[in-house]
């Protein structure tokens, strides 16, 4: 019996499995439309949108050529419409490089300050080696100028005794103690990059335009001890607590739940509805619940990948939540209005 003793100390302890049930917030939304139509020869991902003081809407995407990569040659556009569905009027390119891809933005407003926070891709210095960057400006229409320390969260550095090779896809929040956050999907060389993972990490800064300085405990929120990874973080505070909606890319409801998708069967992306966490601290996230579901469950379309999470403010509610997706409609996604949610 001895040796069935040893056998039984070397087994690994399985943590107990959580119901993810729906939350709250996904319960609060009824389907809205598909928007953000792109122009002939491009494509377009994702919307980040925001009222102006006479509550006209602004949206900020990306944009990429049908021939081109996301990852070289993605702008940041900018549409206004009068409302949600439309219809929209291109205002012109915020940011366009040679030299650079800029992709993924996320916008929000710290009193006379608009903060545009973004995927950053110096192709021609690093490669595909993802960053994230940071502007600002005191109208939606610009100028919008570039922090001098772009990329504020560089992908370099150490972070749980591995290197950091990936920092990308951010999401800003002022924090109530004054300073100021974003989350972001970082990777590190633990594993190999192509296997993944993909965590949720925290940088810092007392001012907007940086420097901003890793959290000494990152990642803050991570399933790569299961080989499960997340991304899309979009993250904000709203009475008294911090809130994280993120794109459930690997089943980690399903691994929650233990039933876990077996990898021969499992499609990478949001093809499963995401989740949202709640934290007093913004650090310790616990788990999650169901924040948004998907094109097919909305629409009634063939399921295809909704991602991108962004949230639509007004007077300081959640009015709509907008996502990215691409099915068979050429747009850039969907937007959901959310009615009385009771945040708890």
């Amino acid at each position: 019996m001895q040796w069935l003793a040893g056998l039984l100390l070397a087994a690994p302890l399985f943590a107990e499995t959580h119901q993810v049930k729906e939350s709250s917030f996904c319960k609060a939304q009824v389907p809205g439309a598909f928007v953000l139509r792109a122009d002939e020869g491009n494509w377009n991902w994702g919307m980040a949108p925001i009222y102006d003081d006479d509550g006209k809407l602004h949206v900020f995407n990306s944009i990429i050529p049908k021939d081109g990569s996301w990852i070289k040659h993605s702008r940041i556009g900018h549409y206004t419409a009068d409302r949600p569905e439309g219809p929209y009027a291109y205002v012109g390119d915020v940011f366009s490089c040679q030299t650079a891809s800029y992709h993924n933005p996320q916008v929000s407003r710290v009193g006379d300050t608009y903060v545009l926070v973004f995927l950053l891709n110096r192709h021609q210095q690093n490669g595909s080696k993802q960053e994230v960057g940071l502007a600002t400006a005191k109208s939606l229409n610009g100028p919008w100028k570039e922090s001098p320390l772009n990329p504020v969260i560089p992908a370099s550095g150490k972070m749980g005794g591995a290197n950091i090779v990936h920092a990308s896809n951010p999401t800003f929040v002022a924090a109530p103690d004054g300073t100021f956050r974003i989350y972001y999907k970082s990777m590190t060389d633990k594993h190999p990059v192509k296997q993944g993972f993909r965590e949720i990490s925290m940088a810092v800064s007392d001012r907007i335009e940086g420097p901003y300085v890793n959290y000494e405990g990152n990642p803050v929120l991570s399933y790569m001890d299961r080989k499960v990874d997340i991304e899309d973080p979009y993250a904000f505070y709203y009475k008294g607590m911090y809130y994280m909606i993120v794109e459930d890319r690997q089943g980690v409801r399903e691994m929650l739940e233990g039933s876990p998708i077996p990898a021969e069967k499992l499609k990478k992306g949001g093809y499963r509805p995401g989740l949202i966490y709640r934290s007093k601290d913004g650090i310790d996230w616990g788990l999650p619940e169901i924040g948004y579901r998907t094109n097919a469950d909305y629409f009634g379309r063939e399921l295809a990948r909704s991602e991108r999470p962004s949230i639509l403010w007004k007077d300081g509610k959640p009015e709509y939540l907008f996502l990215a997706c691409h099915d068979d409609d050429p747009t850039a996604g969907y937007f959901v209005k959310i009615e009385s949610w009771n945040a708890q």
